[in-house]
């Protein structure tokens, strides 16, 4: 079932969703490009091509280390502008290895540097890039690098302003400058609902919440390590105690509002083939289910808009009308108008709870259809 604004092309099974300031295409599967230079250049520049004739457009340039990416410049030459590029601002390489830093002229330095390497003169999503850290934003903000960004907006080098934040608080504090069309979080079901990690900061309910922050803001998300660095695919791992599918984490990130593109970090053409797998799962192979339980544990279980309730005797589309309802009381108009053009309305809910009994998340819909039907008189 089609969430978000998608195209789905014939020659192959790629699905586009549009960013929301601008309008783009951008291919739900994306690359990070951040362990590629493990293969040849020869495997590299394949696997690039082969990514790009398979409908993938959204490419996070991110380098591990300074190995020069000749080879991902020669398979985008000639379609340049079928390809988004995500170029970090921040990220740094003067000693070989990644590095990140809030020096302005380092920063400046090494985006374009960057641009060099791809060899083009603008960036698709100029990305302020890793805060996680309230000192750190200020430093952006206040040191240099905030305005360098936007002057290269205005010269066009820029196309649109990105950042990246494992944060749910730096998130918010970027959305709220109103200048950004692409945020890279990371999104998995072990961030969104266990303490396992680091990187997984905030409670579920306020990171669901900043999902739909996003959206409302017309902001879109990039998702980064949808697998948890691979722990979600290994069970003696994973706090779920059930190794998850590949497709399972992508299908799930792809579930959350404001997701535009997944970007699994791929070594070469297998990895690339084991991603694109995606597109012939069946739904059993993309079932995430196994998250129910945790949701459970959490204080005030929320709908996660997976439609596993599905199908409704009345023909309600649950999750949709779950999600309007939510963009809808954080000030979001358009999505008060989407939710009156569905064809079957929460008032039309005959609360016979098969939604109910279905529900991994622990929601009781049928109660929920009265408050939503009660919010839109409808």
């Amino acid at each position: 079932m089609q969430t978000h604004d998608e195209n789905i092309t014939k020659e192959t099974d790629m699905i586009y969703r549009s960013l929301p300031h601008g309008g783009e295409d951008i291919s739900i599967i994306g690359l990070g490009l951040g362990s590629l230079h493990n293969a040849t250049e020869e495997e590299i520049e394949e696997t690039v091509d082969a990514a790009l004739n398979a409908g993938i457009n959204h490419i996070d340039f991110i380098p591990s280390n300074d190995t020069p990416f000749a080879p991902v410049a020669r398979a985008v030459a000639g379609r340049r502008d079928k390809v988004r590029f995500q170029v970090h601002i921040g990220a740094e390489y003067t000693h070989g290895a990644y590095g990140w830093t809030t020096d302005v002229d380092l920063a400046k330095r090494e985006f374009e540097a960057r641009l060099r390497t791809l060899d083009t003169d603008y960036a698709d999503f100029g990305f302020i890039h890793c805060i996680d850290e309230d000192s750190d934003f200020d430093a952006v903000m206040k040191g240099g690098i905030w305005e360098y960004a936007c002057e290269m907006k205005r010269q066009g080098v820029i196309r649109h302003l990105g950042f990246s934040t494992h944060s749910v608080s730096i998130a918010r504090r970027f959305i709220a400058t109103g200048a950004m069309d692409l945020g890279m979080f990371s999104i998995n079901p072990l961030y969104d609902y266990t303490d396992e990690s680091e990187y997984g900061k905030g409670e579920a309910n306020d990171r669901h919440a900043l999902y739909r922050e996003f959206e409302a803001a017309g902001v879109g998300i990039s998702v980064m390590k949808a697998f948890a660095g691979g722990q979600l695919l290994d069970a003696k791992l994973s706090p779920f105690g059930h190794a998850a599918s590949r497709n399972a984490c992508i299908q799930y990130a792809l579930d959350r509002p404001g997701v535009l593109t997944v970007l699994p970090g791929i070594r070469g053409k297998r990895d690339l083939e084991d991603v694109l797998s995606f597109f012939d799962a069946s739904d059993s192979e993309r079932d995430y289910s196994f998250v129910g339980k945790a949701a459970l544990r959490q204080e005030s279980p929320s709908c996660v808009y997976c439609n596993h309730c599905q199908p409704c005797p009345e023909g309600i589309e649950v999750g949709l009308v779950n999600k309007y309802y939510d963009l809808a009381r954080l000030g979001d108009e358009l999505a008060a108008d989407h939710y009156r053009m569905l064809g079957a309305h929460a008032s039309d809910c005959l609360g016979c709870g098969h939604c109910d009994t279905r529900c991994p998340f622990g929601v009781a819909q049928s109660e929920r259809m009265k408050e939503i039907a009660a919010y839109f008189g409808v």
